[in-house]
C-alpha cells in the first residue's frame, strides 16, 4: 500500500520546521498525520497560566522527522499547524 501524499498541513508544517532548522525541506521525513479531537481549545499543547475554552475541538496531529528527532505539530480547526515543544496530550 503507497502512503497516503501529504496534506496541505504537512507541508506547512514540513516547511516551518525545515526553516526552523536550516535544512532543506527533503530532510524532513514524516512519521505520522492522524485526525484527533482535543479535549479543549490548547489543542494538546497547553501553556502554564493560560486559560482554554473547555470545548471538544477537531483537529490533526502531525509527527515529523529530522536527523532522528520526531517533532509534533498540532492544528486545530481550520488553523494553521503549529509546533508543540511540550504535548500535554
Amino acid at each position: 500500500m503507497d502512503p497516503q501524499p501529504p496534506t496541505d498541513a504537512v507541508e506547512r508544517a514540513t516547511a516551518d520546521l525545515a526553516e526552523r532548522l536550516a535544512v532543506p525541506p527533503g530532510a524532513v521525513e514524516l512519521v505520522a498525520q492522524e485526525e484527533v479531537t482535543w479535549r479543549d481549545g490548547s489543542l494538546g499543547c497547553a501553556q502554564p497560566g493560560f486559560s482554554y475554552t473547555q470545548a471538544l475541538v477537531p483537529g490533526s496531529r502531525i509527527t515529523l522527522r529530522v536527523d532522528g528527532t520526531e517533532y509534533e505539530y498540532h492544528a486545530g480547526g481550520r488553523g494553521d499547524p503549529f509546533l508543540c515543544a511540550d504535548p500535554s496530550e
